[in-house]
């Protein structure tokens, strides 16, 4: 990372010059971009990225490979992962104030907020949320959903954002929850369907109108939103609408990490560069602060509670077990369901294998140390998760 501190510090001067020659002073904000991985190829995401780069009120980084010589500012990284590292460390160090990337893994609690143009009127709408799990049961994951919507929201400068929920499984349960965090004193604009018969449960046809400015779904009903309306037109293969599948948000996480699919094209990677700006510039990470000391001081964690205790009555008591120490873990296990994802977690633990769980895009992965991933694999193989 040496090379990359000397390359910030040249440029840092370089600004420097230029202001002084221009006359033109303040920093302005930066937005890092991974070129690699898109079915596109990486020419398509540099040209977004230029297009992005001429609004003029940002600038545009590219992390990964530049081989059309684009004059973009540039770090170099040999495949994805390395990209992500350089970019987890310009986000550390503030060099870059957010980054777009695709393929990227986040803890279990941390969900995408994606968003949308509707076809009906051409409204954007905020689907909270797009990837990632926030919780691995439906009610205590859209529960938080909702908060995380309206954080997203208010970063886009929407002060009193509408918030929807649509009418699938849970709905009803997660609407008595997020009525009691309201009654305590979070305020929630509740929206109201455009259904002859009213509500706060959004139908379908409210998707398609953009009813609400947020609609609250569980995050693999957001993911196969996303992909409708990005891609309805287009017959799927190349996702031309919309602004991508947004920022990971969560408790405890901070990082401004917008997500875009491989298939996404060229006009949404350009859109989600604009959604990570207008975040930055919105001061998305006291947003995210003020809003969590909000919902925490409306008794958010006791109604959570409350739905968690629901949830272990229906599925009874888990057995106690001594977990093995923490080690770091970098390897991936995929194709475990998400709802087997804890139960895989601890079913590794019994057997003295320490593991966390995560979302990765193409969905739940579960993560090890590497010198533990045939093992791990046996024993869930052995145990029907996988």
């Amino acid at each position: 990372m040496s090379e990359n501190l000397n390359k910030i510090i040249g440029n840092t001067f370089l600004e420097l010059a230029d202001a002084l020659e221009k006359g033109h002073f303040g920093s302005k904000i930066k937005v890092g971009i991974t070129t690699l991985g898109s079915e596109h190829g990486v020419e398509a995401i540099i040209r977004a990225a230029e297009a992005a780069n001429q609004n003029g009120d940002f600038q545009v980084v590219l992390i990964g490979k530049n081989p059309t010589n684009s004059s973009l500012e540039f770090f170099p990284a040999e495949d994805e992962k390395e990209a992500h590292k350089i970019m987890e460390d310009l986000l550390e160090k503030e060099y870059i104030s957010g980054a777009v990337t695709m393929h990227y893994s986040f803890p279990i609690g941390v969900s995408t907020v994606g968003k949308i143009l509707t076809p009906g009127l051409g409204k954007s709408m905020f689907i909270a949320t797009t990837t990632g799990t926030s919780a691995t049961d439906r009610s205590e994951a859209m529960f938080k959903n909702s908060i995380y919507g309206i954080i997203a929201a208010k970063s886009c400068g929407i002060e009193n954002p509408t918030l929807g929920i649509l009418n699938i499984d849970n709905a009803r349960e997660v609407e008595r929850a997020l009525k009691k965090l309201s009654e305590n004193g979070y305020p929630i604009n509740f929206g109201e369907s455009q259904r002859a018969d009213g509500g706060n449960i959004m139908r379908g046809n409210d998707l398609l109108m953009g009813t609400t400015d947020i609609m609250v779904v569980d995050s693999l009903t957001g993911n196969i939103l996303m992909k409708v309306f990005s891609a309805f037109n287009t017959g799927g293969s190349y996702e031309a609408l919309g602004y991508g599948y947004g920022p990971g948000i969560g408790f405890d996480y901070d990082k401004e990490i917008l997500i875009i699919s491989r298939a996404s094209g060229e006009p949404v990677v350009t859109n989600a560069l604009i959604y990570a700006a207008q975040l930055a510039k919105n001061n998305f990470k006291k947003v995210l602060k003020d809003e969590f000391a909000k919902v925490k001081k409306a008794k958010f964690d006791e109604i959570l509670n409350e739905l968690k205790k629901k949830n272990e009555k229906s599925s009874g008591p888990k057995e106690e077990f001594v977990k093995p120490n923490k080690e770091v873990v970098t390897e991936q296990i995929s194709g475990i369901d998400i709802m087997d994802l804890e139960d895989a977690v601890e079913a590794l633990m019994k057997k003295g294998i320490y593991a966390e769980s995560g979302m990765g895009c193409t969905g739940p992965i579960i993560l090890v140390n590497e010198k533990n991933v045939e093992k791990a694999t046996e024993i869930l193989v052995a145990a029907s998760f996988k």
